[in-house]
């Protein structure tokens, strides 16, 4: 596999993750961590399905203890501080503070073996692309940083810093099959679920759009695109897919103003442009680097 072949999967990923505002705002009323735990159960058991005619993915699941530290941790503990952030800090800044895991993850990956160091054009594309998200959240309201809301904005930030761990990490564990992500899920899920028994009164979707927003969930941004996520990290460009990671949030309003759940602002054209930018600047880096076959690496 190519390095761009591989970059464009992991692009998939950001994609999926741009359908998320939209699903989670069609399930309803269902409880966070009871969300989480449904929709990862799906998600999980869409990576065991194909075992049944491919058994041997199941050995995917025999990893040392630090592996299994490394994807529960990246899944479970971003979504639980996330969760925690929204309850403890404003949305709009929490949402804004956690954020910076695209940014961080450019510059954690100039920290890996064979990566070339830090490349100006994929710092000043990520810096553009925050712009862009700065932009973005400005234009749905003033943003106001409240003493008060410290413990979440700091729940926010530890979501940036888990979550471009996880990714830049996951490329030093690159041999590690995808497959694996399944088992991750499902444990997401079970750690989900004891939160969600634990702190949560239980919500169960209403009707059928309700519930297949949630399928969908689980299929899609809660699914498939954490293993297309898995694949661009390990064998992709992560700088660029870095970048590429502010696209999702503009992608998410402009789906949300499609589909009449959010109004279209001057905030969010600018802020598509200032993203384009950011990920022009940052192909032009990518554009040097010669993709290879992965035994080539």
């Amino acid at each position: 596999m190519t390095i761009r072949t591989a970059t464009l999967i992991g692009s998939g990923a950001i994609l999926l993750w741009s359908l998320l505002a939209l699903f989670t705002a069609a399930s309803g009323a269902v409880p966070p961590f009871q969300l989480a735990a449904m929709t990862f159960l799906v998600g999980g058991l869409l990576g065991c399905a194909s075992w049944v005619v491919r058994p041997s993915g199941l050995s995917a699941l025999r990893q040392p203890v630090s592996v299994w530290a490394l994807g529960i941790v990246g899944l479970f503990g971003y979504h639980a501080l996330y969760f925690a952030a929204l309850r403890l800090a404003p949305p709009a800044e929490a949402g804004l503070i956690s954020y910076l895991w695209p940014l961080l993850i450019v510059l954690f990956s100039a920290l890996l073996p064979g990566e070339g160091g830090l490349r100006a054009a994929h710092l000043a594309g990520a810096l553009l692309g925050l712009a862009g998200v700065v932009t973005l959240f400005l234009g749905r309201g003033s943003l106001s940083f409240e003493a008060a809301a410290l413990p979440g904005y700091a729940a926010a930030l530890a979501c940036a810093f888990l979550w471009s761990g996880y990714s830049v990490l996951s490329r030093r564990v690159g041999a590690v099959p995808t497959d694996a992500v399944a088992g991750f899920c499902l444990a997401t899920a079970a750690l989900s679920l004891i939160c969600h028994l634990a702190v949560e009164q239980t919500v169960w979707p209403q009707g059928a759009v309700q519930w297949a927003a949630v399928a969908a969930l689980g299929l899609g941004p809660v699914g498939a695109a954490f293993y297309l996520w898995d694949i661009g990290v390990k064998r992709g460009d992560i700088r660029l897919l870095g970048v590429g990671s502010y696209a999702a949030p503009v992608l998410s309003t402009l789906i949300l103003v499609a589909a009449g759940y959010a109004p279209a602002t001057w905030s969010l054209a600018l802020a598509c442009g200032l993203i384009v930018a950011g990920a022009l600047v940052a192909t032009r880096a990518a554009g040097a680097r010669e993709p290879v076959a992965e035994g080539e690496r």
